[in-house]
């Protein structure tokens, strides 16, 4: 079969022939539907190292951590399963018998020094392919939901709601705010997300336009960028501040914005990935606000996510790629040129002149 593997540090993917894998005890082997291409994949390859890099992410493996399929076929002791039943795949995999994995907390596996990969196509072979294994345990159902469409939901999906139900306390009373700063996959889910479990008033801001117009559409209030941004948002809530700020790009910069508008008791959550640094003073910091960062999150969550998309409650921008283009869709991610969240259609009929025509439309996001 076909698959997309990373092969060394600071070196592009390659697509590859590679045996089909066959599932073992308490696995299936999952006919791949979608398989997104993400940021952080582009990190492991472009920017990482040995030295950057956690250990248990070293190559050479396949990618895909975002990944949904239909059974194809059931490994010993696997009952109870329907062949073409559609799934998402849950990616992390921690010590498995642990407090934190027993609760479906694979991420903050109280092991993870002792592991030797973080997940699917974190260390180990992923679904950038046309099939790939997965623990029974990792399947999240999907129904008759499009499996395609819900690819990005196992990572981008799972990142905004984590951030976002950690962020509860904060938004459960009446007249609370929230901000989502960059609208890119992540952000956008954040607005639906966001207006699915809350009754907050919801403020975004993305540089670019096309970015902002789309979550205008799904109810948020855009705040335009410009110097006097901060001070204009915190005239937008009375003074006050906003309750819970979910920073998606996480420069310096989108910190400071974060830290200038955010309000007594508040929150913020740096989600993205730019490598930002700031400075915390007591006189400079409202009273009891947060900062803090998080990563995916939990099995559980997961299948709630898939509830509510089951349900039509969320809309993901997709730009599709049949598994011959794969590289194609990295090369973009790479250059800031993408329309919605990047899905690898391996059995699929996808023209690559039309996918790439469609990924030229619109700069990506963050």
């Amino acid at each position: 079969m076909k698959a997309v593997r990373f092969d060394a540090w600071k070196t592009r993917p390659a697509l590859v022939d590679v045996e089909r894998p066959v599932p073992g005890p308490g696995e299936v082997l999952l006919k791949v539907a979608g398989s997104g291409a993400c940021h952080s994949d582009v990190a492991l390859y472009a920017i990482f190292d040995q030295d950057i890099a956690m250990p248990q992410l070293r190559p050479s493996y396949i990618l895909g951590h975002e990944v949904t399929g239909w059974i194809e076929e059931t490994g010993p002791g696997v009952t109870g399963l329907e062949k073409g039943a559609a799934y998402m795949v849950y990616a992390a995999r921690g010590c498995g018998h642990c407090a934190a994995c027993a609760r479906g907390e694979d991420t903050l596996c109280d092991n993870v020094a002792t592991m030797t990969s973080l997940g699917s196509g974190l260390g180990l072979d992923g679904g950038m392919a046309e099939y790939m294994t997965v623990p029974v345990r990792n399947l999240v159902p999907l129904g008759d939901a499009d499996p395609i469409a819900a690819a990005p939901l196992v990572d981008a999906g799972l990142t905004a709601y984590h951030a976002v139900k950690l962020a509860l306390p904060q938004l459960s009373a009446g007249g609370r705010t929230a901000l989502v700063i960059g609208l890119g996959g992540v952000g956008q889910l954040a607005v639906q997300i966001l207006g699915s479990m809350t009754a907050a008033t919801v403020y975004a801001t993305d540089l670019k336009e096309e970015a902002t117009a789309l979550a205008a559409g799904r109810g948020a209030v855009i705040v335009e960028q410009g110097e006097d941004q901060a001070a204009r948002i915190r005239e937008a809530t009375g003074g006050r501040g906003v309750d819970a700020v979910f920073d998606l790009v996480g420069s310096a910069e989108t910190i400071a914005l974060a830290q200038a508008v955010v309000a007594v008791r508040g929150r913020i959550t740096v989600v993205g990935l730019a490598g930002g640094r700031t400075d915390w003073g007591f006189y400079t910091t409202p009273f009891e606000a947060e900062l803090t960062g998080t990563y995916m999150g939990t099995l559980e969550e997961l299948h709630e996510l898939a509830a509510l998309y089951r349900d039509g409650r969320l809309e993901v921008d997709v730009t599709p790629y049949a598994l011959d283009d794969a590289l194609d869709a990295y090369a973009r991610l790479e250059t800031g040129t993408m329309l919605g969240r990047a899905v690898i259609v391996p059995h699929g009929e996808i023209a690559p002149a039309d996918a790439g025509a469609a990924a030229e439309e619109v700069p990506a996001t963050v």
